[in-house]
Parts: structure tokens; sequence; C-alpha cells
């Protein structure tokens, strides 16, 4: 640049310096502080909701709600806040079905009043109240998915899924507990259904049950079903224990006599367990399909469930899918009578905070895979092959090396449970079965240090067992965690959990396999609760030797970060076209894998798809198949069989 030019360029700086000296920058505008903090009063009023969920055709419900106005507001006129929930228990995330909305009407008196939705709390609308008006006619439609992929599907020809919180407006201003609802819901013809709540009245295909708080209304979804079927799990019980199920075919419905007296042991041994139960009732609510979107959710007298067909009818091959129930019973104890702090909100809009999901979900997670073998749903070996690949699975995830434990609480916030490139690096909601481990790892250091007096069981009938009948949620953090393991035994329990919430490591938390008389080992021959759970979801695992899963037609899965596949630059949603020239199969690939056993074969030859590309690639792997399983180290005392042992 010449003298000249640069002397010109900076007069150019200099002008625009000077005007831009003299333009104001820009602000930013204030919030608004439009919608009332939830207060704990009564809301003065029942609000008179009407679920229509026969349109299967289009998977639509359609709503009428009628929501009275607070005397103060009526007699002056002005705004009323409804929210739509948003913030669900047991998601602990922000995944109310706001996509899914639509059709919004609102009356008063006749007249359609003009709604505006707030347009920083998006899923709030402000409702210009005439004065004199003494309720609100709300008319919506909740427009659910038709293919999973747009959602999970909720309505099929055979059956369908009410989530009261996706069909209901409600006032903001109050905590959720003090507004009285009223729900009805119609049917299509000839459907039988199962959900906590209590008819009060049934006319035709309308069924009205009887008025609950809002927040109970939310806890007490519904199944209901062409094909249906109710089992009674506590015969002659004081307090009720019912499996609802509803089935794509019939045949789904024929339950043996041995079956149904496992799901009645689990309500058996987990009342042995806990000592105590925080229902009036309790229903399970099962659907067998493969059409209805999959779900396992937690409610304090129900849990909505989903297993396969074949659940009963080919019942030695489903077991992988058989601790659910037991997981979310054990919600009833653990994540809703006792519940982490930061995870109890006043309303369904209020953000919650996971930090103790290592225990609301973890030792869930524990108790699940325990009382499935003590019912019966599963037996010993096979919970252990399932506990030898939880440990390989947690052990091998190279994401332990750099985000801790207790972060992955916050991941139903960040990843919603959304696919993930790198799941093995990312991590995703690890609190689950990494918390597992740490609770078997709590449970055999209990019976050492007791000398076999004491173990985790103790704990959890000392911590989740009080008030006996009581349905008040009973809050707690960190500190009141490790004062319960104290009461029980003595020790450094605060140092014990935190260098395995806080601290990365190489390696998972497998000292209660060590301490339980077991060693972690991979062979050739496959894992049979993996082998249970491929056959239910069509995934075949190749995790522990290429290091991928694959699903239907080649579709892959996972790719294990550092593995023989990631290092040949395989990633997931590619398809296995081909292996070493032939058809792609899975026993194909077993076999090439088997074949490049000897250090000098050639590389294993994947034939991919990506999108509209083929491309090969060789995967320099000669480590055989690889499968784990937990292999009894003598002279050491079987804890393990101490653990899944039935209770008397």
């Amino acid at each position: 640049m010449s003298t000249a030019l640069a002397s010109v360029g900076l007069v150019g700086l200099s002008q625009s310096a000077g005007a831009a000296d003299s333009q104001p920058q820009p602000e930013p505008l204030p919030l608004p502080d439009s919608i009332p903090a939830p207060r704990d009063v009564p809301f003065g009023g029942t609000i008179r909701l009407s679920v229509d969920a026969t349109d299967l055709a289009r998977h639509i419900m359609t709503v009428h709600e009628t929501v009275p106005v607070p005397a103060a507001l009526a007699a002056t006129g002005g705004d009323l806040p409804l929210f739509y929930p948003m913030w669900l228990p047991g998601d602990h995330s922000p995944t109310g079905a706001l996509d899914q909305f639509g059709g919004l009407v609102v009356k008063a008196g006749g007249v359609t009043l003009p709604w505006l939705r707030d347009n920083v709390t998006v899923s709030a609308f402000h409702i210009p109240v005439p004065k004199g008006a003494h309720t609100v006619d709300v008319s919506f439609q909740l427009l659910s998915p038709v293919s999973r992929e747009e959602g999970r599907v909720v309505m099929t020809p055979e059956m369908l899924n009410v989530q009261w919180n996706a069909v209901a407006l409600y006032p903001a201003g109050y905590f959720t507990r003090q507004i009285p609802v009223e729900a009805s819901l119609r049917l299509p013809t000839g459907w039988q259904y199962g959900t906590a709540l209590r008819a009060q009245g049934k006319a035709g295909d309308v069924v009205t049950f009887k008025p609950v708080p809002f927040n109970t209304l939310v806890d007490s979804p519904l199944f209901a079903g062409r094909y249906f079927r109710r089992i009674d799990l506590a015969p002659g019980a004081a307090v009720p224990v019912a499996l609802n199920l509803v089935a794509d075919k019939p045949g789904e419905l024929e339950v043996t006599d041995a079956q149904i007296a496992a799901h009645r042991a689990l309500v058996t041994q987990a009342n042995l367990l806990y000592g105590s139960h925080h229902y009036d009732h309790y229903d399970f609510l099962l659907a067998l399909t493969e059409e209805l979107g999959g779900i396992g959710l937690e409610h304090h007298q129900s849990s909505e469930n989903s297993g396969p067909r074949g659940y009963f009818t080919e019942w030695d091959k489903t077991f992988a899918t058989r601790d659910l129930l037991a997981h979310e019973y054990t919600h009833s104890w653990n994540g809703k009578y006792r519940r982490p702090a930061g995870l109890w909100a006043p309303n369904f809009n209020t953000p919650q905070r996971g930090t103790g999901l290592w225990v609301y979900e973890g030792q869930t997670q524990y108790w699940g895979y325990v009382l499935a073998a003590r019912a019966g749903l599963m037996t010993a070996p096979q919970v252990i092959e399932a506990l030898a690949e939880v440990g390989a699975v947690y052990d091998t995830r190279r994401g332990r090396t750099w985000r801790p434990l207790i972060d992955t609480t916050n991941d139903p916030v960040i990843a919603r449970r959304a696919p993930l490139s790198w799941r093995s690096w990312q991590r995703s909601e690890d609190y689950y079965s990494e918390g597992q481990l740490i609770w078997l790892d709590a449970d055999t250091l209990i019976r050492q240090l007791s000398g076999g007096k004491h173990s985790l069981d103790d704990v959890a009938r000392h911590f989740f067992g009080t008030n006996d009948g009581s349905f008040i949620t009973s809050t707690y953090e960190f500190d009141d965690v490790v004062k319960a393991l104290n009461d029980i035994q003595p020790y450094d329990w605060a140092t014990f959990l935190r260098k395995r919430l806080d601290e990365t490591s190489e390696h998972a938390p497998l000292d209660g396999f060590t301490r339980g008389g077991y060693r972690l080992v991979y062979t050739d021959q496959p894992n049979k609760y993996v082998g249970s759970f491929a056959s239910v979801r069509h995934v075949e695992d190749f995790a522990f030797s290429l290091g991928l899963t694959i699903g239907k037609g080649g579709a892959l899965g996972n790719v294990e970060w550092g593995s023989p596949a990631w290092q040949a630059g395989i990633t997931r949603d590619a398809k296995v076209i081909a292996v070493n020239g032939e058809a792609y199969d899975p026993e194909v690939l077993r076999e090439a894998i088997v074949d490049a056993k000897d250090a000098h074969a050639a590389p294993i030859a994947l034939l991919l798809q990506e999108g509209d590309r083929y491309v090969t690639v060789s995967v320099p792997y000669h480590g055989g198949l690889r499968y784990p399983h937990l292999e009894r180290v003598e002279g050491k005392p079987d804890m393990l069989a101490a653990i899944l042992a039935p209770r008397h």
C-alpha cells in the first residue's frame, strides 16, 4: 500500500470512528414480568376438562376446558395467564408437547377472546378476561404424532395413551396441588382402560373421573385399548395393585399362572424391601406393542410401561425387558415419595435441577435388577449376565476420561435423548447404569464392613420406607443420603460418593463385582442378556470387538470412540452392505471376525453406504469375538447370589 493510500485509509477510519462515537449503542429490552410466580394458596374453583380421544385415524385428541376466573380478577377484568405444562416429572427436562398443540380458541360468555402467547415464556398464554366473566372456555387439539419421525406415537388403531399434561392448560400463579380438576374422557366404543384415577360416572363412551389436584391428574396417565386385560397382583390386600394390559393382538394377553405369580411376587418383594407403601392403590400400565411409542415412566400410584410382542408368549426370549416394571415400581418410593430437592417444583413450568439423579435413577436401576431377580421375572444368572454387560459398557466408555458422572445429570436438558454422534465419548444419561454400579459397590461394602449383618436393603428401608401410606413428597439432598448410609453402617460415605461422582477416571466403579466374588471377563461366547436384548430391539452387538452395533438392514448404531471401527473412520448411520465381498448378514460378520483372529489375516473389508456414496473400509482387527461375562472368583463369598435371592 502506498503512503498516500494509507493516509486516505486512516482519514476514513478516523471519520468512521467519529460517527460511531456519536451513535448510541444498542441496549437490551427488559424482560417482561407478566407471569405471576406460583403461590401455595387455593385456586378457588374446579377446572372442568373434557378430552375426546376417538379420532384414531388422524391421531388427534380434542380438548375442551372450562377454567374458573379468580373472584378478584372477575371483579375488575384483566390478564389470566394459562400455562401449557413443560417440565414433566420423570422426564427431568422441558419435554412438554408444545409443538403438538394447536387450534386454540378461548371464549367468555360466548364471545371469542384474543389470546396472546408470551414471547419469552412461549408455553404461557395471556387471556384478556372481561369484567364480570367468571369462567373462560378453552378449546384446542393435541395433534399427536402420526409416525415415529414426528415423535412418540400415542394413538394407534388398537390402543392409546392419554398423558393429561399434553391435553390441559392450567392457571399460572398457583402451586398445582392447589388447583382442583374434574376430567372426563371419551374413548372409542368398546374400549377399556387402566389408570390410577378413579371414575365417578360413565355415560356411553364417556367416563368422568373424581376430582383431583392438577398435579395428581398429570401424575395419573391412562392406557386404553381394544384388547385389554386387568390382572389383580395383590389378591385380598387392603391396598390394591393391578396390572393393566393393552396389546396389538388379543393373543398377547394370554398369560400363564406362573407369569402372573412372578408379577405378584414383584409386589411382595418390593414391600418386603421397603416395608411401606406410598399409594392408596397402584396400577401398572403395560402396552405389548410394536405400534405405540415405547415408554417407561414413573408415577406415584401408577407407571407407564411398554414391552414387545411376545412379552408373555415368548417368555424365555424377552427376559431383557422384564426389569422395567420393577424399575418403575421402585420409583413410587425412590423418585415420587423421596425426591431430590432440585427435582421438586411447585408447578410444571418451573425448571428442575437433576443433580440427585444418581440416586433417583441410579439406585432405582439397581433395585430394578435386584427386584426382578427376587420376584422371578428374571433369573439370577440372567441378571448377572446383564450386570456384566453394564460393567463392560461403562468400563470402556471413553467419555469418562473427560466428563465426570455428576455432569451427566444435566443430560436430560442438554440432549433430551436425541441421537448422539459419539455417545461413548459425549456420554449420555450415564447416571442410570453407572449409578447402578456405584450402588452395587456400596451394597457389597456395607455387607463386608458389617460382617454380613447389614446391606443396602437396610438403607433403602430406612430412607424410603418412612411415613407409611403418605403421598406427600419428602425431599432430600446429598448430606441426607450420606446420613442414611452412616445410620446403617458408619464409613466415610461422603468421600466414597464424591470420588465416584465428581472425578474422571479410566475405568468404571467395578469394586462391587470384585467384592461380590466376581471378575469381569471377555470370551467368544455370546452374553445371554445381550442376546435377549438383541432379539427384542433387533440390534447386533459387536461393541467389544469391532466397536459398533448394527440394527435392522445393516444400519450402524453406536460406534465406540477409539475402537477399531472408529480408527477405520466408520460413523453411525452408515449402512453395512457387504463383508469381505459377501452380502451383509450378522452371521457373515461374525464369521469374518473369527477368521481374522490370525494376526496375519487380512483386515475385514466392509462395504458401506453413506448417503448416496459407497465406500469400502478396511478394519485391521484380530481380537476375535468378545462378549462380557462375570466369572466367579474361587474362595470369595458370592455376594451377588445373596443380593439377588428372594426375601421372606
